[in-house]
């Protein structure tokens, strides 16, 4: 992934290289994407973002970060930090390990992508916490809307389509040539949100995600 030695370089120097790692993964792959946008939007200084995607393949991660502008840093089990140099890269490109078990921990992690934001970087997350085995939706996580309210953050819903035929949920494997979509919903911004607007969130996401992910007409 990211050349471990940039562990120490400054986010100036390791988000190009992300960007390029993301880049260079989809052309190995041979594979062609679409961004379709529901509603247009631009990044407002000043302001916190949680990108939200559904979840069936490992290779939701270059697409994501090829795709969406602006410095993307993603939120993910630690499991994946413990593989030998993906796991580093992901350190070094100052990626969130969180471990969903320990719920003490899970808030430290939720800090320090707070940090993150307050530097200007779009925190990612696919709050079903783990790929889908069949391409639909699974219960979404509480972790990612407690940053958003806490951060008054702009919640972007992405439906990522395709993925899992480049790489199928029970492997590594790659499977080249394929045609993917990513399809960017409309903003929430949560600032904006009453407090049983906030409640319903987990539900509303759920549905635009299922949308934009092509499961749902």
């Amino acid at each position: 992934m990211v050349d471990v030695s940039l562990r120490k370089a400054g986010r100036e120097v390791i988000s190009p290289r992300v960007k390029l790692w993301a880049q260079r993964l989809l052309k190995y792959a041979d594979v062609n994407y679409v961004v379709h946008y529901e509603k247009p939007w631009s990044i407002e200084p000043g302001r916190r973002y949680v990108l939200m995607s559904n979840h069936r393949s490992y290779f939701d991660i270059p697409l994501v970060l090829a795709a969406i502008p602006g410095t993307v840093r993603m939120i993910g089990k630690q499991e994946l930090f413990k593989v030998p140099i993906w796991g580093q890269g992901m350190i070094a490109a100052e990626f969130v390990p969180i471990d969903r078990n320990d719920p003490k921990n899970s808030m430290k992690s939720l800090t320090r992508a707070k940090r993150l934001m307050e530097n200007g970087v779009l925190i990612w997350l696919a709050p079903e916490g783990t790929r889908s085995p069949d391409g639909k939706m699974q219960p979404l996580r509480k972790g990612g809307f407690l940053l958003a309210r806490q951060t008054d953050a702009i919640i972007i819903p992405i439906g990522l389509r395709g993925t899992e035929t480049v790489m199928p949920p029970t492997g590594f494997k790659i499977n080249a040539g394929k045609y993917l979509s990513v399809h960017v919903g409309t903003p929430v911004d949560t600032a904006l949100l009453s407090r049983s607007e906030k409640r319903e969130l987990p539900l509303r996401i759920t549905e635009e995600l299922k949308k934009l992910s092509g499961e749902i007409p």
